[in-house]
């Protein structure tokens, strides 16, 4: 699913116009990003859960010569889906 086809689906939904619709979305989307900026965890419960975890600075390796180099240290972003939407997803699994 597209944002454009998200914003659609919650226009219909929620009975808004398609510019109201792509608001909540944007504000939503907005709120999230700016959480996480911020260093906050997001939890949207039955859905899942938005947060970051540090990764230390490293040695790596350049995949085309295989010289090493220093990979610095950095936050990365990690979804953790909730016990309801692992279940919704392993049940249509099992209706294939």
């Amino acid at each position: 699913m597209t944002k454009s086809e998200l914003i659609i689906l919650v226009a219909h939904q929620c009975k808004l116009t398609r510019k109201d619709a792509e608001t909540v979305v944007d504000t939503m989307f907005e709120s999230i990003a700016h959480s996480l900026e911020i260093g906050h965890r997001v939890e949207v419960r039955g859905f899942g859960s938005f947060g970051l975890k540090e990764r230390r600075a490293r040695a790596g390796r350049n995949p085309k010569t295989g010289e090493q180099v220093s990979v610095g240290a950095k936050r990365v972003m990690f979804f953790k889906p909730g016990l309801e939407m692992r279940r919704r997803v392993d049940s249509e699994g099992d209706q294939q």
